[in-house]
Formats: C-alpha cells, sequence, structure tokens
C-alpha cells in the first residue's frame, strides 16, 4: 500500500497550480478528482478538475458512504473526494495525492490516520490577498468569504504534518516531490 498525502491550505495559495505542475512532472502521481455542486469556472473540465455534480447525486454519495470526506465550503457548496478511486489508486501502490480544504482534511485525518498532511501556505497576507483578487473568478461579497475562511485556515497550520510556502512554484514541487515521490 502506498502512503497517502493531503495537501489543504487557505483558498488561492495555489493548491490547484502545484498539484498540476507535480503531476505534470511524475505523471505517475494519482491525483484524486474531487466531485463539486459548484459551477466549473471558465476552462475546468469535467471528470478532470472536479466531477460537477448536482445537490441530488452528492447526497445520494453521501447517503451510500462513497466519499471519504465532504464539507461546506465558503458557506456555499459541497466538495467532496470519491471513496473507491483513491482505495483502489492506493492498493496499486501509487503515489497518492488529495488536494482538499481544512474541513476535508481533517475528516481525513479521523478516517485515515495514516496518511501524511500538508499545509500549504502563502508567503503572505497580501500576497494571498494578491493572488484571490488576480484570479477574477469571484466577485466582491465572494472574495470577502473566502477570505474570512482564509484566516481560520491559516491558524491551523500546526495540525499538519509538514508546511510548504508558496513562494515560488519550482521550489514548492521540489518540495511536495520529496514528500509524495520519495516519501520524505
Amino acid at each position: 500500500m502506498s502512503r497517502l498525502v493531503v495537501l489543504a491550505g487557505p483558498t488561492a495559495v495555489g493548491k490547484g497550480t502545484l498539484v498540476r505542475a507535480l503531476r505534470d512532472r511524475y505523471p505517475d502521481v494519482w491525483v484524486s478528482v474531487s466531485a463539486t455542486t459548484r459551477a466549473p469556472r471558465p476552462g475546468e473540465v469535467d471528470g478532470v478538475d472536479y466531477h460537477f455534480i448536482g445537490d441530488d447525486d452528492f447526497d445520494r454519495m453521501i447517503e451510500d458512504h462513497a466519499l471519504l470526506e465532504w464539507a461546506t465550503v465558503h458557506n456555499s457548496h459541497r466538495y467532496g473526494t470519491p471513496r473507491q478511486p483513491v482505495d483502489q489508486a492506493l492498493a496499486a501502490g501509487r503515489p497518492c495525492i488529495l488536494e482538499i480544504d481544512l474541513q476535508g482534511a481533517r475528516q481525513v485525518r479521523e478516517t485515515m490516520p495514516e496518511a501524511h498532511f500538508v499545509f500549504l501556505a502563502p508567503p503572505s497576507w497580501d500576497e494571498l490577498v494578491r493572488r484571490l483578487v488576480g484570479r477574477g473568478t469571484e466577485d466582491e461579497e465572494q472574495r470577502r468569504r473566502r477570505l474570512h475562511t482564509a484566516k481560520t485556515e491559516l491558524a491551523a497550520e500546526a495540525e499538519f504534518d509538514q508546511t510548504i510556502i508558496n513562494d515560488n512554484l519550482d521550489d514548492a514541487v521540489r518540495a511536495l516531490a520529496r514528500i509524495v515521490v520519495e516519501g520524505e
């Protein structure tokens, strides 16, 4: 069985960018595709970026215990990790990573305490705000809500086994690869 690495951090810290860059360099790394009830952002592809599903389907997955974790994020949409693909990838011995939020990471810690938990931190609060505003995918109210949540998420850093500061993508990819691929 391979080790599961759980990557979490505040909104706009660059989790998705980091995981895509890791996967580009290490194609054998298996990355979980979360299910979500939110609509796709421009350029996102169903089944690649997320499984975009409706509330009824999400409810069914919860009832069937088909999610390893799930949460309502930013008081808005639900996100969750389908359990079966994670179990299959681990059983196949592949390096595995989940890119999830703080609530999800806490649930995975309860169900899979053997996982390794990595917190992705911004270099500063100002940089986190700049990244969120710069991506232009949320309106002012959504940004306000996400930044409020980010303060809580940043305060939880000590709950994780390791922290990577995402101030340089290449450095962050190397640090994450040491954990996911090399098992450090």
